[in-house]
């Protein structure tokens, strides 16, 4: 009989699989690295019980401990496992940008979830680095895992990851790309590559807000190079100590947008549901065109799946709502700018309710025009600025009536108005338009809306 002892037998061996339609513009063999098939569904389930094995070896986990580690959630997921079968209890700290799958799943295996805020600096105390350490230090008979400075990260991939993408290319391999998020799959992959033969060129992807890419090409640290941003598991706002730069032969960094769509383009044209990073990774190979031949044989790894971003990359509302969404209706006409939102009701303040009213309705619906209306119908408006400047001479005008302080009513354009007309009504004085939708229904077109129309 063939069986594993327990579901930690499963892990590596996974196949590769060669792409077809999306690299058709490239004249190499590329082959995908499909680490979902390991049981937590990702590549960070080697690391995982690489560290853990490791730590246990040297008495830093300890019988009945817990385990601590900040996580985008695949680390987490691989350490719950761990945790699981070997009898330790698992808290992972994770970031609020990460799907809700993710927190789903690490509570479904057990694990204790602290959710963080991301668009804070790593030293912040609320950031999950912070937290993780926190914890760590408050919580007795517990380990931190630290996978961005723990060496069992990238010992994982040169003992497991990297000599099987050798044994399976017949050691033909001629180019390593994957996504760096904590460096280790990158280095460890790549350190064994370049072992077996120097000439394998490592590339990693990046994302934008993210310092690897010009770090790597001018070894500056850039402050400025680093915002928030949507792609998950890749780039960092940090230099993790396993990120191996020396074996790294080049960045490209991919956006948000072109990472997402090409994640849904991975599952409708290739039959793999599969995380943000593999898109990421796709769009990044096709722009490393120019660097391959005939006679590469380029393998990408493929991270985690596809399940875990049911709710983002997998969900139009969301893509739409991110103007992610290539949707094929023609921007032209003023109906076309807020076909996105055309249900939602047109909020307006009456002539004699109060600013503050006024200001409440703004701040509730997070507008910053409001239409003025009474019984026969719009006499004016109100934008957000009038009423800053109102209120800096006069905090008590919060009480008077909002007709002492509107503006000129909104221009009414039809649903046929161009784009251009639309746009020239708007100016330094008059802050949006209303959109005539018949049935004595109107709409509000926002400077936003123009912008957001020819992205």
């Amino acid at each position: 009989m063939k069986y594993a002892e327990n579901i930690l037998g499963t892990i590596g061996d996974t196949p590769l699989v060669k792409l077809n339609k999306l690299t058709a513009e490239l004249p190499c063999l590329v082959l995908a690295k499909y680490e979902t098939f390991n049981p937590g569904n990702s590549v960070k389930d080697r690391m995982a019980l690489q560290m853990v094995e490791d730590a246990e070896a040297v008495g830093l986990l300890k019988p009945g401990g817990t385990i601590i580690e900040g996580t985008s959630g695949n680390t987490g997921m691989g350490l719950a496992l761990a945790a699981v079968v070997k009898g330790y209890k698992m808290i992972c700290v994770i970031s609020d940008k990460q799907s809700k799958e993710k927190v789903d799943i690490l509570k479904a295996v057990g694990s204790e979830v602290y959710v963080c805020p991301t668009d804070v600096a790593p030293d912040d105390p609320r950031s999950y680095y912070s937290t993780a350490k926190r914890l760590a230090k408050e919580i007795p008979n517990s380990w931190y895992v630290n996978q961005y400075d723990n060496p069992s990260n990238c010992k994982a991939h040169f003992k497991s990851t990297g000599p099987e993408i050798w044994e399976q290319t017949d050691g033909k391999v001629t180019h390593f790309v994957v996504g760096v998020g904590t460096g280790g799959t990158i280095s460890g992959v790549g350190s064994y590559l370049k072992m077996k033969n120097p000439d394998v060129k490592i590339w990693g992807i990046d994302t934008y807000g993210s310092v690897f890419k010009k770090y790597h090409e001018t070894g500056i640290f850039d402050q400025n190079e680093i915002y928030p941003y949507i792609t998950e598991g890749i780039g960092e706002d940090i230099l993790p100590k396993n990120v191996n730069f020396s074996i790294i032969d080049g960045f490209t960094k991919v956006t948000d947008k072109d990472a997402a769509i090409y994640t849904q383009r991975l599952a409708k044209e290739e039959g793999m549901f599969l995380g943000n990073s593999a898109g990421a990774a796709v769009k990044g190979l096709l722009q490393l065109k120019e660097h391959f031949t005939k006679d590469d044989v380029v393998v990408v790894l493929f991270h985690d799946h596809g399940s875990r971003y049911v709710g983002k990359m997998f969900n139009d509302e969301w893509m739409r709502s991110r103007g992610f969404l290539d949707d094929k209706v023609e921007v032209t006409k003023a109906i076309d700018l807020i076909k996105n939102h055309i249900e939602e009701p047109l909020i307006t303040v009456k002539t004699e309710e109060l600013v503050m009213h006024a200001i409440e309705r703004m701040k509730n619906y997070n507008i910053s025009q409001i239409p003025v209306e009474d019984v026969d119908g719009f006499v004016g408006s109100v934008d957000e600025s009038i009423l800053f400047r109102a209120i800096m001479e006069d905090t008590s005008i919060t009480s008077k009536p909002i007709k002492e302080f509107m503006q000129k009513p909104f221009p009414i354009v039809d649903r046929d108005t161009s784009i251009d007309q639309v746009a020239k009504l708007i100016n330094k004085d008059v802050q949006a338009v209303l959109l005539d939708l018949g049935n004595g229904k109107h709409h509000i077109i926002t400077k936003y809306d123009i912008i957001s129309g020819f992205h």
